[in-house]
Formats: C-alpha cells, sequence, structure tokens
C-alpha cells in the first residue's frame, strides 16, 4: 500500500511539472496545436498580400495597367481543339475587360469581356451565341463588378481598397495547391453572391495564386446556364472557373504575374471543360486609356 502512495505522488509530481512547462512555453509555441483557422487574421493576410505587389506609393501611383502578350485556348472535355492567339488584359479605376483574338479559328475568332465601371459586357462569338466563359459571367456579372477577374493585373483588384467593396473576409486556413502551400480567404460581396468565392495565397510570399468560383444548381431549381448553344435543363449542373496565377516579375515599381490560366468546369448532363493560358510580355502603365474601349458589348 506504502508503495501504491509513493507512486501515485510521483505521478501527480510529475503531472504538475508537466503543466507548469507548457505554462512556460511562449503564446506561439502554446498555440501551435491550434486549428489552421486560428492562426491567421484575414487583415493580416490581405496587408502582407499587398506588400507583395509594392509599396503602398508604388501601388497608388498606378493609374491603369495594360498588359498584352499571347493566350492559348483549349478544349479538354465536350469536344476537342486548341488555337492560339493575342490577348490584352486591361483597366483603369473600376473599368476592366480581358481581349483575345483567335484569328484562325473560324467558329472562336474572339472573346471580349469588359466592364466600364456600371455594366458588363461578353460579346457573342457568333452570332446569337456567347462562349461558355462568357455565359457563364453574363450570369454572374458580381465577379466583374467586384474586380475580381484578373486580380493584381487588374486596378481594379477589391483588396486594393476593401473600404469601398466592403466585402466578408473569412480565414479558412492553409490548402495545398500542387507543391504551393497556401493561405485561404473566403471572399463574400457585401450583399451576397450566388458564387462561393475563395482567395489563395502563397504562404511565404503571399502572393495571389488562385481563385476559385463555384456554384451548384440544384436539379429542383431548374436552373438554365447555356454551355455553348446547349443548356442542362432541370438536372443539377455544377459550375467551376479557376483563376491562376504564377510567374512573378517586376514590372516598374510592381511585381506582377506574366502566367494568367483561366479554367472553366461545367460538370452536368453536358460536361464542359476548357482553359485559356496566358502569357504576357508586354506591361505598360498610365497609359491614355479611352473610357469608351471599356463599353460592354454583344
Amino acid at each position: 500500500m506504502k508503495h501504491t502512495r509513493t507512486h501515485a505522488r510521483a505521478l501527480a509530481r510529475a503531472f504538475l511539472a508537466a503543466l507548469l512547462c507548457l505554462a512556460a512555453l511562449p503564446p506561439a509555441s502554446r498555440a501551435s496545436a491550434a486549428p489552421d483557422k486560428e492562426k491567421m487574421k484575414p487583415e493580416d493576410v490581405v496587408a502582407k498580400h499587398l506588400e507583395s505587389i509594392g509599396t503602398a506609393e508604388a501601388r497608388k501611383a498606378v493609374r491603369n495597367i495594360v498588359a498584352s502578350g499571347t493566350v492559348v485556348f483549349s478544349i479538354r472535355s465536350g469536344g476537342k481543339g486548341q488555337t492560339g492567339g493575342a490577348s490584352l488584359i486591361a483597366s483603369e479605376g473600376q473599368m476592366n475587360l480581358v481581349k483575345m483574338v483567335f484569328e484562325s479559328s473560324p467558329t472562336y475568332p474572339h472573346e471580349l469581356l469588359s466592364y466600364d465601371g456600371k455594366e458588363f459586357g461578353a460579346i457573342h462569338v457568333r452570332p446569337g451565341a456567347r462562349s461558355p466563359l462568357g455565359e457563364f459571367l453574363m450570369s454572374h456579372d458580381t465577379v466583374f463588378k467586384q474586380g475580381l477577374v484578373g486580380g493584381v493585373l487588374s486596378t481594379a483588384w477589391p483588396l486594393h481598397n476593401l473600404s469601398e467593396r466592403n466585402p466578408k473576409l473569412d480565414y479558412e486556413g492553409t490548402k495545398k495547391i500542387g507543391d504551393r502551400q497556401t493561405h485561404e480567404l473566403r471572399y463574400t460581396p457585401h450583399k451576397g453572391s450566388e458564387l462561393k468565392i475563395k482567395l489563395f495565397f502563397d504562404a511565404e510570399t503571399f502572393q495571389h495564386v488562385r481563385t476559385e468560383y463555384e456554384r451548384t444548381i440544384a436539379a429542383s431549381l431548374g436552373g438554365r446556364i447555356s454551355t455553348g448553344g446547349a443548356s442542362a435543363g432541370k438536372n443539377e449542373v455544377r459550375y467551376k472557373l479557376v483563376e491562376d496565377f504564377s510567374d512573378f516579375k517586376k514590372e516598374g515599381d510592381l511585381t506582377l504575374p506574366h502566367s494568367y490560366k483561366l479554367t472553366m468546369n461545367v460538370q452536368g448532363p453536358i460536361i464542359v471543360l476548357q482553359d485559356w493560358v496566358f502569357e504576357l510580355t508586354q506591361f505598360a502603365f498610365n497609359q491614355p486609356l479611352n473610357p469608351k474601349d471599356f463599353t460592354p458589348q454583344g
């Protein structure tokens, strides 16, 4: 019995010592076991992200951005095909446009997505028909009206001025994208959105590397969004648009991505998987731009 009591006292002393050691650890060490969601605040991610672009003075000095280069369009599912062409991404203030020209394609000669600060438009690629990308964005113009398209390639990027957009940002922890660890933010526009919007930032550099837009239309809702000439009827359809950004380099006083990829994925009775890969080689800032060039067409 004496041996048992001695053993119990020894265990109690060991347990107390362990508690004292834990209490002596710095806060960061004690928090190491906390869930990822508690490790960072959205405003901290945004602040570090803005620093990754350039100084506050450098960012403020840029009135407009024009980036041009090449683009390759590929159909991965729902058909086959690939074509290359020229690309242009331009923005000034809240105005924003993405233009592609495919001179060798009779069925898909161009894509023009433009927002003049009030209205958004996607051009018809042939009489009475838009591309699946254009059709999706016409149904979800919040993507352009919030300044999200193009990420930091656009002066309309909402993280430049959160007080103006006033979205709700939630930190969702870390996520592995390929071989890259990222911080994930959930972005909800002030007036809400049918889309689930996620922003991803490199865990080391805090550069914005991806945006995902998702929506599922339940069969009971009978939702119909064109997927390039056909519609999904009353079946459940899942839409996902992804923007990927890479190859970050200095242009003037800013660090910007030179590779930009759009991926459009529609899963339902009709399956569509298409992507557009931009390689941007020419950048210009504070050019004399005509506001009429941002007038929606189509």
